[in-house]
């Protein structure tokens, strides 16, 4: 009994963050608060702006809109604790918190993959099945569809991290991370972690190569499709609503893959850090950038939105 207290004694971890540039510490704080502020504020945007309109009432703006409220948490688990260890640099972090934290960040990572799936469904559906769009893709589809994002993301992490919580932690307490980075947690443990390990690799593998391939077989399909369209201005204006997309998901699954599909976490704790950031803030940075400058619907709505304001 008391050698499995004594196997369980940390209390509490601490975060590294970024020791080698600790010396720059208010620069690079205000450079990430900026953009956290901007990626919440940019996110926020298009949440409002997706509900207030009603001609945003459709199934793309609903998708999008699940995914800006998914990046403001996302992001929201994290760069708060990021911003402090800027400031004061390492900072500790209590077992239960830290877990949460894990928990939070995948969970909401993993639903952003799978709604990031849902929305190459609707822009396969939208050009390659037009005349059945409005009928397969109805406003009760979507909700469902973003339902099963959520729960397919919650059981997938809940039985990771219920596996996570039988290992002990008895020895360092340093993680090597900005946040409680779930790889560098199991490196921390004293327990036999291999089975944990390979879970972990094929969970988070899951979630990204089942969202991958639904996104490249959508998209294979809608490049077949606009090709085949007889004017070049059709395939001009098919494209553009698909681009800014592709920009995003390059962005995400070329970082997380990077991070994540590795079968032995301590292959990649090192390199970590810098890659993680792209996840964590320039994609979230850019995502709001990326669906409103190429986006002519949001524009009117936002022209509207102003022009309301000023009758005011």
């Amino acid at each position: 009994m008391g050698e499995a207290r004594n196997r369980t004694a940390v209390q509490e971890f601490i975060l590294e963050g970024f020791p080698a540039v600790q010396h720059l510490g208010n620069m690079l704080f205000l450079v990430h608060l900026l953009a956290y502020l901007a990626s919440v504020m940019g996110n926020t945007l298009i949440i409002t702006i997706t509900w207030a309109d009603h001609r945003l009432q459709t199934p793309m703006y609903i998708l999008l809109r699940s995914f800006s409220f998914c990046e403001c948490g996302f992001i929201t688990t994290v760069i708060p604790k990021l911003l402090v260890i800027f400031l004061s640099g390492r900072q500790t972090i209590p077992f239960t918190d830290c877990l949460t934290q894990a928990f939070s960040f995948l969970f909401l990572g993993a639903t952003i993959f799978f709604l990031m799936a849902a929305m190459s469904l609707d822009r396969y559906l939208a050009i390659c099945k037009p005349l059945h769009y409005p009928t397969i893709m109805n406003l009760r589809v979507c909700f469902l569809l973003v339902v099963f994002c959520y729960a397919l993301s919650f059981i997938v992490i809940t039985g990771l991290f219920l596996k996570v919580s039988q290992l002990s932690f008895c020895g360092p307490n340093v993680i090597p991370h900005f946040f409680c980075d779930l790889g560098s947690l199991i490196h921390l443990s004293c327990s036999d972690t291999r089975s944990t390990e390979m879970l972990a690799f094929g969970l988070t593998s899951f979630i990204l190569f089942a969202s991958l391939m639904i996104t490249i077989i959508a998209y294979s399909n809608i490049v077949i499709t606009i090709m085949r369209l007889p004017l070049a201005k059709e395939q001009q204006k098919a494209f553009s609503t698909c681009s800014s997309h592709l920009i995003v998901l390059s962005l995400k699954y070329g970082s997380c893959v990077f991070i994540y599909v590795k079968p032995n976490q301590r292959d990649r704790l090192d390199s970590n850090r810098e890659a993680a950031l792209v996840n964590t803030v320039v994609t979230p940075l850019l995502n709001p950038i990326i669906y409103t400058l190429r986006n002519k619907q949001v524009h009117q709505a936002l022209r509207d939105a102003l022009s309301r304001v000023k009758l005011q």
